[in-house]
């Protein structure tokens, strides 16, 4: 039984996945990754689904990997990448509710859905740079089909967090709704999904696919990612090390303002 997402099915097939990590602001760790992947995997196949939303318990929706235990469990189970993937070519509609904050890895799953809704309150950022470890090339791709290159190389290159009206300013968020409407407006937007025929909607899909840019078999080659060896950088080390002291880490310029 899955520890890290709460599951909900209704009967009209709607597939509702619940991150479940709410003490850890939602980041993700190994059992996360290996439970979404099998709720991808398993309902991808189910004719019963119609659509998926994915959404989050707590205050955020993900603020990541959990930089925390990194080093702590096994290398085994599914990458991070190879979840996105799976999310991206989910061949039913997806739906991202964003509340509180949705940052680095969590802002690639809200990529790889078709709709992205967020409250007025939530915040974005890619803060990757920060603990000395660069996106992997899949999660950039992502990043830049969603919210255009120039946006990405301001927010990518800077680390700071943006609003979700800058968000939606720049098409990765497409509706902001009040928090108190984001169940009345999910149904609606819901019902509006399963007017359509579900063999047509899988079609749809499958040829939007194709006219992405940066082509998907680009984003996720069939031999896997190359291996980086960022996360093992000197950089990195550092990074995160300074994450979990809660200091500044030591390529920030002394004196510099914060």
């Amino acid at each position: 039984m899955p520890q890290t997402i709460l599951i909900e099915r209704d009967m009209r097939g709607r597939l509702s996945v619940t991150l479940d990590r709410p003490d850890r602001g939602n980041a993700f760790d190994q059992a996360m990754l290996d439970e979404l992947g099998a709720v991808l995997d398993v309902d991808g196949r189910d004719e019963s689904v119609r659509l998926l939303v994915l959404r989050a318990r707590g205050r955020h929706f993900c603020t990541g990997a959990d930089l925390k235990a990194r080093g702590e469990a096994g290398t085994s189970g599914l990458t991070f990448n190879a979840v996105l993937s799976r999310l991206d070519a989910f061949p039913k509609p997806t739906i991202a509710v964003i509340e509180g904050g949705c940052l680095g890895g969590g802002l690639g799953l809200a990529a790889c859905c078709d709709l992205v809704l967020a409250t007025e309150a939530a915040s974005f950022g890619v803060p990757e740079l920060r603990v000395g470890i660069a996106p992997s090339p899949e999660l950039a791709g992502l990043l830049a089909r969603a919210m255009g290159h120039r946006a990405l190389r301001r927010y990518g290159l800077t680390g700071e967090r943006f609003s979700a009206a800058d968000a939606l300013r720049i098409g990765l968020v497409h509706e902001l709704v009040a928090g108190a409407a984001i169940a009345t407006r999910l149904d609606a937007i819901s019902d509006s999904i399963l007017h359509n025929a579900p063999g047509a909607t899988a079609e749809l899909k499958a040829t939007i696919a194709g006219l992405s840019s940066p082509p998907r078999d680009l984003l996720f080659p069939s031999g896997g990612p190359a291996p980086r060896g960022l996360e093992r950088s000197p950089e990195a080390v550092e990074g995160v090390a300074a994450f979990r002291e809660k200091r500044q880490p030591s390529w920030y310029p002394k004196g510099a303002c914060n």
